[in-house]
């Protein structure tokens, strides 16, 4: 059974840091392209940042480039979001998502057919 599994989420101040990271089971995951997700109440599901199944690119959402870095360690199946200069509005429930051989559209959720269960950030000013 495939399993993505967020830890790494938590209570920080404007300004402050947060690393998420996204423990992937059931199979190995070096072909999925992999992407960060969040959802604030009230709001749709918005895309963060995703990094190919190669490791070779990474993209991101205007609103955390130069702030957050997409990361994954194929050998552990694990991939990471460092979240720096955190503001309020990072405040979300954070999702990991994956899709096999994924090469294009990371931003829709729509093309990701795994997902973790989410990992709360709070950021406060």
């Amino acid at each position: 059974q495939v399993q993505l599994v967020e830890s790494g989420g938590g209570l920080v101040q404007a300004g402050g840091s947060l690393r998420l990271s996204c423990a992937a089971s059931g199979r190995s995951f070096s072909t999925y392209g992999m992407g960060w997700f969040c959802e604030a109440p009230g709001k749709e599901r918005e895309f963060v940042a995703a990094i190919t199944w190669t490791g070779d690119s990474t993209y991101y959402a205007d609103s955390v480039k130069g702030r957050f870095t997409i990361s994954r360690d194929k050998a552990k199946n694990t991939m990471y979001l460092q979240m720096n200069r955190l503001k309020p509005e990072d405040t979300a429930v954070y999702y990991c998502a994956a899709e096999e051989y994924l090469s294009s559209s990371y931003g829709y959720p729509k093309n990701y057919g795994y997902w973790g269960q989410g990992t709360q950030v709070t950021v406060s000013s």
